[in-house]
């Protein structure tokens, strides 16, 4: 372990990383997304890089959900979120929430990244008294914005945050990110409806579609097929994608322009980026070894 604690046990901003974050962000938003995403590609493989040797290290974590939805977490938070790791509680700020808390890793890890707390602390995950547990916590780790981990909250949360910005004035935006099989949690559709409801164009709901969930695939448990008619249905703007494209993913986390709430069905592969996790069931939550681990990291950084 190399990062000590606070006092009051909340991480605490790694200045020169989030200077870097803070003046890259700036060049990102000046370019075309075209342009663009070769380089959110290169961040991505980095942030899977610190994923798998994260889980590797503390022997505990879901390895497959990370690597599906790293694209989409480098895309919100290196081009689409306006956030700043030196005030992650400003009033103004963008909010994420990551609904498929279970994938924590991943969003510690492109939280490191950008610099609101120390990349060592990665370090720490899982550990005694370390903030970074399996599922995210608000109070110990600065830029999460709600405790997550019970499926089917995030996006009632999300829906709450652009309705709260409107009654403040505030134009922030919010996007959350859903696992495919939480979408089986009947408190998607309520908040889904209320969402289009009040016309909440601030807000984004990115649905992470790899198909597969804990056992088995989402269309054996419960089909969720035509996901796009259903989300259109319920008077949302559908936007869906490939989920590892990271041009896509840029044009696909622009503002509304219809005035109604965004879906983007992200499809994606579960594991990828890891030949032998990618689209296999059994890595939903499964340890690799210290060969698996290597040959990962092998595969990563070719």
């Amino acid at each position: 372990m190399t990062t000590t604690l606070p006092a009051a046990g909340r991480l605490t901003t790694d200045e020169p990383a989030a200077r870097r974050y803070v003046a890259t962000v700036a060049v990102h938003r000046e370019l075309p997304p075209a342009k663009l995403a070769p380089t959110l590609a290169e961040i991505a493989r980095g942030v899977r890089r610190d994923i798998v040797t994260t889980i590797g290290q503390a022997g505990m974590g879901h390895l497959g959900g990370d690597l599906s939805v790293t694209d989409i977490l480098v895309a919100a938070y290196w081009r689409a979120l306006t956030v700043d790791p030196f005030a992650p509680d400003a009033a103004d700020r963008d909010r994420f929430v990551l609904s498929k808390g279970h994938c924590a890793v991943a969003l510690y890890s492109v939280l490191a990244s950008c610099g609101f707390f120390p990349r060592s602390a990665l370090e720490t995950f899982g550990g005694p008294l370390s903030p970074l547990n399996g599922h995210p916590n608000r109070v110990k780790v600065p830029g999460v914005e709600t405790n997550t981990g019970p499926l089917g909250h995030g996006l009632p949360v999300a829906v709450g945050c652009a309705l709260g910005a409107r009654l403040r004035g505030i134009a922030n935006r919010t996007i959350v990110v859903l696992g495919d099989g939480e979408i089986q949690e009947g408190s998607n559709w309520e908040a889904a409806m209320t969402a289009a409801h009040h016309r909440l164009a601030t807000l984004v709901a990115v649905v992470d579609r790899n198909r597969l969930q804990q056992g088995a695939r989402t269309e054996e448990t419960k089909a969720l097929e035509p996901l796009d008619a259903k989300w259109a249905a319920f008077g949302w703007e559908v936007r869906r994608i490939d989920g590892h494209d990271h041009q896509a993913l840029v044009e696909a986390l622009a503002p509304s322009s219809t005035g109604r709430p965004v879906a983007v069905l992200a499809d994606t592969v579960k594991g990828k980026g890891v030949s032998f996790v990618e689209d296999r069931v059994e890595w939903h939550h499964r340890v690799p070894s210290a060969e698996q681990l290597r040959a990962a990291l092998e595969e990563l950084s070719g």
